[in-house]
């Protein structure tokens, strides 16, 4: 038997252009950095991607045993939350009886929160009861944790809104 060749003396065309052969991937010299998804309970694992301390992928970690390297649509739209051009990096404020919202400081919108925490605290503080008992706390105020804090962040968290503040009602989301 003999064999004919279909294109003598060229090389067999490829699906793909001698231009991509040349080019790697996106993530080469990346840094890897392993990361918890931010949205729900479940705390699927993620692979974070970062050149020259910018962001530059988001994906799902596959040696995580929660989520094998999948992730729901709002994990895998993280990268949109950290980069995206219209995302606000300043706090907004609309004054009592205004019609619109101003840019202000972060630090005078923090200083703000403190500030209405306190009042807050303040007016709902019972020092003791009727009977004499103390209770030093507080039911104006309560608080909800989420579940992407690891069990160190909750426990500080749940001093200083019990120990610290009095709150009575603080709730942190249990991680699985």
């Amino acid at each position: 038997m003999f064999g004919l060749p279909l294109l003598p003396n060229r090389r067999p065309p490829q699906p793909y252009s001698r231009q991509t052969e040349q080019k790697g991937s996106r993530l080469r010299g990346a840094t890897l950095t392993k990361s918890v998804c931010p949205y729900c309970a479940v705390g699927c694992g993620m692979n974070v991607y970062t050149k020259g301390g910018t962001l530059i992928d988001i994906e799902g970690n596959p040696d995580s045993p929660i989520n094998e390297g999948t992730l729901c649509p709002k994990g895998a739209n993280s990268f949109q939350l950290a980069v995206n051009p219209h995302r606000q990096k300043f706090a907004l404020h609309r004054k009592p009886f205004a019609d619109r919202w101003e840019r202000v400081p972060l630090d005078w919108a923090l200083n703000r929160v403190a500030e209405r925490v306190k009042e807050a605290r303040d007016e709902g503080f019972r020092q003791k009861n009727e009977k004499g008992v103390v209770l030093n706390h507080v039911t104006t105020i309560g608080t909800l944790g989420g579940a992407t804090l690891d069990n160190e962040e909750n426990y500080l968290i749940k001093k200083l809104f019990s120990a610290g503040l009095g709150v009575v009602s603080v709730e942190n989301q249990a991680r699985i």
